[in-house]
C-alpha cells in the first residue's frame, strides 16, 4: 500500500493520500430532504478520508427513490448541506455531493408529490422498493418525452449549483447502480426510438448531456462521473452493446476534462484495464469485495489514482487512522445501514 499515502490533485484539491469515502445511502435525511444535524457530524468524523463523496442525493422530486434521501434542490436543502460542507471543512476534510436520480428505482409512496416514477421507457424493473407500508412492488414508470428529457438535464444543472451554493467542493454525477442515467444506457430499460435510444451514441447522449450541464455550471474540475461498467443492478440489462456504448461514453466524458471518473468495479479485469487505457484524468475505482491487504493494489499498480471506501469508513470514522497504525476495525451492524438515530450511523468508536 505505499502509493496509498501518496498525495494527489482532485481539480483544484491536495489531498494528502489517495483514498476517498465512497457514496452510501443512509437514509437519515428528514421528511422534506434536509440533512440533518446527525449528517453533518457524521461526515465530519470522517474528514480524514480527505475528499468525501456523499451519499445519493436527489436533484428533484422526481429524483426521489428511497425514503428519508436528501436533495438539493430547495433552500432548505441548501442550508441543511451548508452544515453538513462547513463541518467537513473545519475537520480538514473536502465534499462532492452525488447527484442522484433514482429514475425508475422508486414509488410514489417515497416522494413528496406522490407521482409516478419516470424512466427512458414505460417499462417496470422486477423489484420491489420499502416504503413506509412495507415492500412493494414498483409500478410502471412514465416515459421522458424530450421536453422532460431537457428539463431533467437542467434539474441537474441547478443542483449542481445548489450544491456549491451550499459549500460543497464538487459534485458527483451518478451513472450507475440502476439509477436513471444507467437505464438510458441499458438495452431492457430504454426501448425509444428517438435520440436517446437505440445506438451507441443515443444510448450515451443523455449521460453526456448531463455531465455537460453540470461541468459548464460548476466547472469541469469541480465534476466527478461514476460508472458501474457490467453490474445488472436494478433488474437492468446492458445488452451486447453495452460495452462499445461505455467505450463511447468515456471518449465523450473524456473531452469535457472532468475531476475524475470513478468506477464500481464488478470485476471484470479487462474492463478496468480498457478504461484506464481510455480515460485521461484521474481515476478512482471502488471495489467492494476486495481484502483489507488488497486495498492499495489498484493504486500500486497504476490500475487507479484512488481507492474509495464504503462499508469500512461507515463503521470506522478514524479508517484512515487505523490503516496506517494497523489497528483492529469495527465491524458494520447491516441493520442500521438505512434508516434510525445515531445507532450504527455517528456513535462507531475511533480507536483508543
Amino acid at each position: 500500500m505505499t502509493k496509498l499515502w501518496n498525495t494527489i490533485k482532485v481539480g483544484n484539491l491536495n489531498l494528502q493520500h489517495r483514498l476517498a469515502l465512497a457514496p452510501m445511502t443512509r437514509s437519515r435525511a428528514l421528511h422534506d430532504g434536509t440533512p440533518g444535524e446527525l449528517s453533518a457530524l457524521y461526515y465530519a468524523q470522517r474528514a480524514s478520508l480527505g475528499l468525501l463523496i456523499s451519499e445519493g442525493t436527489q436533484p428533484s422530486e422526481d429524483g426521489q427513490g428511497y425514503l428519508y434521501t436528501p436533495g438539493i434542490y430547495t433552500d432548505a436543502h441548501i442550508a441543511g448541506w451548508k452544515k453538513v460542507a462547513d463541518q467537513v471543512h473545519q475537520a480538514g476534510g473536502y465534499l462532492f455531493i452525488q447527484l442522484m436520480h433514482a429514475g425508475r428505482m422508486s414509488h410514489p409512496e417515497n416522494t413528496p408529490h406522490h407521482r409516478q416514477p419516470v424512466a427512458p421507457s414505460a417499462i417496470a424493473p422486477k423489484a420491489q422498493m420499502f416504503t413506509a407500508t412495507g415492500m412493494q412492488d414498483i409500478p410502471v414508470p412514465r416515459e421522458l418525452s424530450l421536453e422532460d428529457v431537457k428539463a431533467t438535464v437542467e434539474d441537474f444543472r441547478k443542483a449542481a449549483a445548489a450544491a456549491i451554493q451550499a459549500g460543497a467542493d464538487g459534485v458527483e454525477i451518478h451513472g450507475a447502480n440502476g439509477y436513471l442515467i444507467h437505464q438510458f444506457i441499458s438495452e431492457n430499460a430504454n426501448v425509444r426510438t428517438d435520440q436517446y435510444g437505440g445506438s451507441i451514441e443515443n444510448r450515451a447522449r443523455f449521460a453526456i448531456e448531463v455531465a455537460t450541464a453540470v461541468a459548464e455550471e460548476i466547472g469541469a474540475e469541480r465534476t466527478g462521473f461514476r460508472i458501474s461498467p457490467g453490474i445488472p443492478l436494478g433488474d437492468l440489462v446492458e445488452g451486447d452493446k453495452g460495452p462499445e456504448v461505455y467505450k463511447y461514453l468515456i471518449s465523450e466524458l473524456a473531452k469535457l476534462n472532468l475531476a475524475y471518473l470513478h468506477v464500481l468495479h464488478g470485476g471484470n479485469e479487462e474492463t478496468l484495464r480498457e478504461i484506464r487505457s481510455a480515460w485521461p484524468t484521474l481515476l478512482m475505482v471502488n471495489r467492494p469485495s476486495r481484502p483489507l491487504e488488497e486495498l492499495g493494489r489498484d493504486v500500486d499498480t497504476g490500475f487507479a489514482d484512488i481507492a474509495s471506501v464504503g462499508t469500512w469508513a461507515l463503521a470506522n470514522p478514524d479508517f484512515v487512522e487505523r490503516l496506517k497504525a494497523g489497528g483492529p476495525l469495527n465491524e458494520a451492524d447491516p441493520s442500521t445501514f438505512y434508516g434510525g438515530d445515531q445507532r450504527g450511523y455517528t456513535d462507531y468508536p475511533a480507536m483508543n
